[in-house]
Protein backbone atom coordinates (compact mmCIF):
# COMPACT_ATOMS: atom_id res chain seq x y z
CA UNK A 1 0.00 0.00 0.00
CA UNK A 2 2.80 2.48 1.22
CA UNK A 3 5.01 1.13 -2.19
CA UNK A 4 1.57 2.36 -4.66
CA UNK A 5 1.10 5.77 -2.25
CA UNK A 6 5.46 6.56 -3.26
CA UNK A 7 4.42 5.39 -6.43
CA UNK A 8 1.42 8.02 -6.92
CA UNK A 9 3.46 11.02 -5.36
CA UNK A 10 6.40 10.39 -7.06
CA UNK A 11 4.23 10.19 -10.59
CA UNK A 12 2.58 13.89 -9.03
CA UNK A 13 5.80 15.50 -8.07
CA UNK A 14 7.37 14.62 -12.23
CA UNK A 15 4.20 16.19 -13.53
CA UNK A 16 4.76 18.80 -11.70
CA UNK A 17 8.54 19.09 -12.13
CA UNK A 18 7.21 19.78 -15.70
CA UNK A 19 5.28 22.04 -15.68
CA UNK A 20 7.07 24.25 -13.78
CA UNK A 21 9.80 23.48 -16.48
CA UNK A 22 6.98 24.61 -18.76
CA UNK A 23 6.25 27.85 -17.26
CA UNK A 24 9.88 28.79 -16.23
CA UNK A 25 10.61 28.31 -20.13
CA UNK A 26 7.62 30.25 -21.45
CA UNK A 27 8.69 33.22 -18.71
CA UNK A 28 12.38 33.07 -19.88
CA UNK A 29 10.76 33.77 -23.93
CA UNK A 30 8.63 36.40 -22.55
CA UNK A 31 11.11 38.27 -21.18
CA UNK A 32 12.43 38.59 -24.86
CA UNK A 33 9.81 38.99 -26.65
CA UNK A 34 9.71 42.01 -28.99
CA UNK A 35 8.82 43.34 -32.55
CA UNK A 36 9.68 46.00 -34.87
CA UNK A 37 7.12 47.28 -37.42
CA UNK A 38 8.41 48.99 -40.64
CA UNK A 39 6.29 51.33 -42.65
CA UNK A 40 5.37 50.18 -46.37
CA UNK A 41 7.74 53.13 -47.48
CA UNK A 42 10.66 51.81 -45.31
CA UNK A 43 10.19 55.77 -43.39
CA UNK A 44 9.66 54.45 -40.09
CA UNK A 45 10.72 51.40 -37.84
CA UNK A 46 9.76 51.37 -34.48
CA UNK A 47 10.83 48.05 -31.90
CA UNK A 48 8.98 47.29 -28.68
CA UNK A 49 9.36 44.89 -25.77
CA UNK A 50 6.63 42.53 -24.42
CA UNK A 51 5.11 45.15 -21.95
CA UNK A 52 4.70 47.97 -25.30
CA UNK A 53 8.08 49.56 -23.92
CA UNK A 54 9.73 51.26 -26.99
CA UNK A 55 12.87 49.72 -27.42
CA UNK A 56 13.84 51.95 -30.41
CA UNK A 57 12.78 54.40 -32.79
CA UNK A 58 14.49 54.28 -36.25
CA UNK A 59 13.69 56.95 -38.97
CA UNK A 60 14.40 56.96 -42.74
CA UNK A 61 16.60 60.58 -43.18
CA UNK A 62 14.39 61.08 -45.76
CA UNK A 63 11.48 61.01 -43.38
CA UNK A 64 12.13 64.74 -42.74
CA UNK A 65 11.75 65.74 -46.11
CA UNK A 66 8.69 63.57 -47.43
CA UNK A 67 7.28 63.67 -43.81
CA UNK A 68 5.20 66.52 -42.33
CA UNK A 69 5.65 66.41 -38.30
CA UNK A 70 2.09 65.20 -38.53
CA UNK A 71 2.74 62.44 -40.43
CA UNK A 72 5.68 61.82 -38.89
CA UNK A 73 3.93 61.49 -35.52
CA UNK A 74 1.17 59.49 -37.08
CA UNK A 75 3.48 57.11 -38.85
CA UNK A 76 5.34 56.34 -35.48
CA UNK A 77 2.11 55.75 -33.65
CA UNK A 78 0.75 53.39 -36.19
CA UNK A 79 4.06 51.33 -36.49
CA UNK A 80 4.30 51.45 -32.21
CA UNK A 81 0.76 50.07 -32.23
CA UNK A 82 1.20 47.53 -34.92
CA UNK A 83 4.00 46.32 -32.82
CA UNK A 84 2.49 46.54 -29.70
CA UNK A 85 -0.39 44.46 -31.20
CA UNK A 86 1.93 41.58 -32.55
CA UNK A 87 4.31 41.23 -29.27
CA UNK A 88 0.40 40.67 -27.27
CA UNK A 89 -0.19 38.09 -30.00
CA UNK A 90 3.23 36.45 -29.51
CA UNK A 91 2.50 36.61 -25.28
CA UNK A 92 -0.87 35.11 -26.31
CA UNK A 93 0.53 32.31 -27.88
CA UNK A 94 3.05 31.46 -25.66
CA UNK A 95 0.85 31.61 -22.65
CA UNK A 96 -2.36 30.30 -23.68
CA UNK A 97 -0.96 26.68 -23.48
CA UNK A 98 -0.05 26.45 -19.83
CA UNK A 99 -3.80 28.10 -18.72
CA UNK A 100 -5.86 25.83 -16.56
CA UNK A 101 -8.61 24.01 -18.65
CA UNK A 102 -11.27 26.16 -18.86
CA UNK A 103 -10.17 29.91 -18.08
CA UNK A 104 -9.59 32.04 -21.51
CA UNK A 105 -6.21 33.51 -21.56
CA UNK A 106 -7.95 36.82 -22.19
CA UNK A 107 -9.65 36.55 -18.36
CA UNK A 108 -6.10 36.15 -16.71
CA UNK A 109 -3.93 38.19 -18.86
CA UNK A 110 -6.69 40.37 -21.24
CA UNK A 111 -7.43 44.23 -21.49
CA UNK A 112 -10.20 43.54 -18.91
CA UNK A 113 -8.57 40.95 -16.84
CA UNK A 114 -9.19 41.21 -13.02
CA UNK A 115 -8.95 39.29 -9.59
CA UNK A 116 -11.89 37.25 -10.13
CA UNK A 117 -9.80 35.11 -12.66
CA UNK A 118 -7.46 34.42 -9.86
CA UNK A 119 -9.54 33.98 -7.21
CA UNK A 120 -12.72 32.04 -6.19
CA UNK A 121 -15.91 33.61 -4.92
CA UNK A 122 -16.32 34.08 -1.16
CA UNK A 123 -17.86 30.93 0.32
CA UNK A 124 -20.80 32.03 2.16
CA UNK A 125 -21.62 30.30 5.95
CA UNK A 126 -24.47 28.07 5.09
CA UNK A 127 -27.49 29.62 7.45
Amino acid sequence: MADAFEVEVSALAGEINQQVARVREAFGELSALEHTARSADGMVSVTVGRHGQLRGVELNPRAYRSLSPTQLAEAIMRQANEATAAVSEQSRQLLNPLMPDGMPYEEVFGERATLDAFFPSPVEPAP
